[in-house]
């Protein structure tokens, strides 16, 4: 698991577990908690919100960075997409966490407008999921074409029988993600083949814990969000296979990387604020991202034999996400160094 418990936190729970297990109600409280670790010459805050579904990854990689810069405080928090990019292009953060990239309509201009210049950095891979109920024994796969018929404006679905016929006359309930998040507008697009086109007739919600909590709850539920969020509640939840035309495919590791898990595979972004790039704690915390792992981090489950992860691939499969490809990390390496050379000029 990395680094030992601290005695803070006692034997049983390490500082992993114990962030990722604070993470949804937001770090800020925790990182003052965090007081052993490595020193350094660096010291600061980095504020980080944004994409709700992003946050557990960008929790453990904040985790590592503040155990080896023990005196920088790195709060993260998940308010949403577009409520994150609202503080994010005011300058009321540094970082940004995003599960889709920024709208040119509605964000960039406030950006803009607030002199607020960006770096957009691809930091891991989403496999979007379908929920259902754990005691669902009559569905493991939907195509495509079945979830546009559950979720467009004006769905005629109203129990799971209207999909199949041979289905139970089960009332179908609907959980998802708000308008506020980049999860609802990918989704939207890649299902119903518009951002925002969805039927009325859901329950939304701003924190997937919530969409959890419904489905688990309600035996004819159906639901969506990231993957990583299924991988953290197992026992409650039942993980529903997609058929994009070749057939069911769950999102997992090998499906999301290999990209055979579609359409549900998305991106997931840090933007840096450039001018924050100035500061040595955030230029080196998003240089941090793109480091090779150190030996305490290789975990069976999460490095393969003669595999080298950076934070950013190691961190993504250790919440549940997917990591990036090598040449994507090189990418995102490139443009920031290219960011932090323009802002030293």
């Amino acid at each position: 698991m990395g680094h030992e418990p601290t005695a803070s936190f006692g034997e049983a729970v390490s500082r992993r577990r114990f962030l990722l297990g604070a993470s949804s109600a937001g770090l800020s409280g925790l990182a003052g908690c965090i007081v052993h670790g490595e020193e350094s010459d660096l010291s600061g805050e980095i504020r980080v919100d944004g994409s709700n579904t992003v946050l557990p990854h960008s929790a453990s990689v904040a985790e590592e960075f503040m155990w080896k810069h023990n005196d920088v405080i790195v709060p993260v928090r998940g308010s949403g997409t577009g409520a994150g990019f609202q503080q994010f292009c005011n300058g009321s953060t540094e970082v940004q966490n995003a599960s889709r990239t920024i709208s040119e309509d509605d964000e960039e201009p406030i950006c803009e407008e607030n002199g607020v210049e960006w770096v957009r950095l691809e930091v891991a891979l989403d496999g979007l999921a379908i929920y259902a109920h754990p005691d669902n024994d009559w569905c493991d796969c939907l195509t495509v074409e079945e979830l546009e018929a559950i979720w467009e404006p004006n769905t005629e679905v109203e129990t799971w029988s209207d999909i199949r016929e041979e289905w139970p006359d089960e009332e179908l309930s609907r959980y998802g993600r708000d308008t506020a998040s980049g999860t609802f507008d990918y989704f939207t697009e890649a299902i119903t083949g518009n951002v925002g086109a969805i039927t009325n007739d859901y329950s939304p919600s701003a924190d997937t814990n919530v969409i959890i909590r419904g489905v688990s709850g309600d035996i004819g539920a159906i639901g969506f969000g990231g993957a990583g969020y299924y991988y953290e509640n197992e026992d409650d939840l039942k993980l529903i296979a997609v058929d994009d035309g070749d057939g069911c495919v769950l999102p997992e590791r090998e499906t999301v990387e290999q990209e055979e898990y579609t359409p549900l595979t998305r991106p997931l972004f840090a933007y840096f604020r450039r001018d924050a790039l100035e500061q040595e704690e955030v230029r080196e915390y998003g240089r941090f991202y793109f480091d090779e792992i150190d030996d305490e981090a290789e975990e069976a489950d999460i490095v393969e034999d003669g595999e080298t992860l950076t934070w950013t691939q190691w961190a993504a499969r250790r919440v549940g996400f997917y990591g990036i490809p090598d040449e994507t990390v090189e990418e995102s390496r490139e443009t920031l160094e290219e960011a932090i050379q323009e802002v030293a000029r």
